[in-house]
């Protein structure tokens, strides 16, 4: 079954030059995202639990977006972290585009909202 590309938006109460840091670096990504990341190569190396997943950055732009690629997801498929900024009230806006089967959405975005709360706490949102 294909999947389905949803997006998820945060408001964020820091610049877009330290959210980048969080989104787009090893250290930044420990914080929060999984319990140990490590990058070679151009490769980043999230682990949870004991396992590791593999992925690939496919595009960045500083202080802008980072968009992965899980190695073992279909070529289509990825992960991105954009950071966009309101012009009516000037806010910082993280937006994740992932991609889950229809019936796991919900689920998904759940545990990006779980995963978000964390990286607010270590901003200090």
């Amino acid at each position: 079954m294909s999947k389905q590309k949803f997006t998820l938006e945060y408001p964020v109460r820091c610049s877009p030059t330290i959210l980048y840091e969080f989104l787009a670096t090893s250290n930044g990504l420990g914080e929060w995202f999984a319990e140990h990341v490590d990058e070679r190569d151009g490769k980043f190396y999230f682990g949870w639990n004991g396992t590791y997943e593999e992925a690939v950055v496919l595009e960045q732009e500083e202080e802008s977006f980072i968009r992965f690629k899980w190695a073992n997801s279909p070529k289509d498929e990825y992960f991105e972290f954009k950071i966009d900024k309101s012009e009516i009230t000037n806010q910082t806006i993280l937006v994740i585009t992932d991609f889950a089967e229809k019936r796991e959405i919900k689920d998904q975005s759940q545990l990006w909202d779980y995963q978000v709360k964390d990286l607010f706490h270590r901003l200090g949102n």
